[in-house]
C-alpha cells in the first residue's frame, strides 16, 4: 500500500495526518509530494517519517509524481488535512484484494459541526461518481490507475475525472466508512459562501465546462502570499 499526499504550505497539518497513519497496520509507504511550499512542510513531513518529493504545483501533477515513484501495488490518494477511520487501510486492502473492484472511495465527515456541512457530508453517502472529490480519499490498484492514464493535469476537478475514468474501467466501490477532513476553507470563507461557490463550479463542470475556464474562481493558497501561509495552519 502506497499513500500519496499532495502538499502546498501544509506545515500546520501534515505532521498530524502522517502521525495518524502510523496507527494503521503495515506495510505502508507514505509519500508526500510538495508543490513549492515556502513554509516548513517538507521538513515536517520528513520528521514524521514520510518520503518527500517535489513536483510542479497542482494536485494532478503532484499526485501523478507520487504514484510514479510509489512501490505499492495499491494506491491511496489522501489530502494533507484528511485522516482515515481506524480500520481504513484494512478496508481498502479487503476491497482491492478480495473483490473484483479496481477502485473506490470513502464517505466524508468534517471536523466541525454545522448543519450545512452535515448535509454536505450526508450527500457523500449517495453512491454517485460525480461526488467523488479528492478529500474523500480515492484508492485504486496500480494497473487500473495506469490503464486510465492517471490524473488529468487539470487546474480543477482532476479528482472527479479520475474517479469517473476508473468507474468506466472497472468496478468502483463506495465504502460505508468516513474519512475526517478539515473544514478550514469553510471556516475561512464562510460555510454558505464556500458551499455556494463549490456548487456553482461543480454544476458547470458536470454540464461540460472546461475546468481551465473555472479555475480562477477557486483560489488555492499562493506560496508567495504570507497571509495564505497563516491560513494554511488554521
Amino acid at each position: 500500500m502506497s499513500i500519496v499526499i499532495p502538499t502546498l504550505n501544509e506545515e500546520g497539518t501534515i505532521a498530524g495526518t502522517l502521525r495518524s497513519l502510523q496507527h494503521h497496520p503495515p506495510p505502508v509507504e507514505t509519500i508526500v509530494v510538495d508543490g513549492g511550499s515556502t513554509d516548513g512542510t517538507r521538513e515536517a513531513a520528513r520528521a514524521a517519517g514520510a518520503s518527500v518529493l517535489e513536483a510542479s504545483r497542482g494536485r494532478g501533477p503532484q499526485l501523478n509524481r507520487g504514484a510514479e515513484a510509489a512501490e505499492g501495488d495499491l494506491l491511496l490518494f489522501l489530502h494533507a488535512d484528511t485522516t482515515l477511520p481506524p480500520d481504513g487501510l484494512t478496508r481498502v486492502r479487503r476491497v482491492l484484494g478480495d473483490s473484483p473492484a479496481v477502485a473506490g472511495t470513502f464517505r466524508l465527515q468534517f471536523d466541525a459541526a454545522s448543519p450545512l456541512l452535515h448535509f454536505y457530508a450526508w450527500c457523500t453517502w449517495c453512491p454517485w461518481i460525480r461526488l467523488c472529490f479528492g478529500d474523500r480519499g480515492l484508492f485504486t490498484t496500480r494497473p487500473a490507475f495506469e490503464a486510465v492514464g492517471g490524473y488529468p493535469e487539470w487546474p480543477l476537478f482532476e479528482d472527479l475525472e479520475l474517479a469517473a475514468r476508473l468507474q468506466n474501467y472497472g468496478r468502483f466501490r463506495f465504502l460505508d466508512a468516513a474519512v475526517t477532513t478539515s473544514a478550514r476553507r469553510f471556516r475561512r470563507n464562510g460555510v454558505l459562501r464556500q458551499q455556494l461557490q463549490n456548487l456553482y463550479l461543480w454544476t458547470h463542470y458536470v454540464a461540460g465546462t472546461d475546468p481551465a475556464r473555472l479555475a480562477h474562481r477557486y483560489r488555492y493558497p499562493d506560496p508567495s502570499d504570507a497571509r495564505a501561509h497563516a491560513e494554511s495552519a488554521d
